[in-house]
């Protein structure tokens, strides 16, 4: 039985679905481990003691698990939007996430976000717009790249 082509429509959805959640998944990712190793103070690599003492209150926390859990699904959501889009039309897409960490850790940590920054992150915003403008894929489908 021959696979089933799906068609350049239904591949720009689900890429575009994916892309999403994967720059939700790296953003609050992020932010979630970054509250979670602050929350645990600063790691002591003076002795041995101090090392797996650190190493025991990293690994028993929930939140660097919850974190842990939302990057470990946007490896996922990276490596399916990989299999459909061009590398030169995912990656731009996943710098979005250099703007999103801000914006979050500004909500969510308090943090302060100067104004250099803050040019920096327009400046990605408007990258990612131009490259939105081109398609997905540009290299010729094959029914190997495309039947998953």
């Amino acid at each position: 039985m021959e696979p089933i082509i799906p068609s350049t429509r239904a591949l720009a959805v689900k890429t575009y679905i994916c892309l999403a959640l994967m720059m939700t998944l790296g953003s609050v990712g992020n932010t979630i481990l970054d509250k979670g190793m602050k929350s645990l103070g600063s790691i002591d690599f003076s002795t041995r003691a101090a090392i797996w003492q650190g190493v025991l209150h990293t690994f028993t926390s929930g939140t660097i698990w919850l974190g842990i859990g939302c990057m470990l699904l946007f490896m996922v959501c990276h490596m399916l939007v990989l299999s459909w889009a061009d590398y030169s039309f995912v990656m731009p897409f996943s710098a979005l996430t250099y703007a999103l960490v801000p914006l979050l850790g500004y909500i969510w940590l308090g943090e302060y976000v100067p104004p250099a920054r803050r040019v920096g992150i327009v400046l990605i915003v408007v990258g990612v717009f131009l490259v939105s403008r081109t398609p997905p894929r540009t290299t010729p489908a094959t029914r190997d790249n495309l039947a998953s």
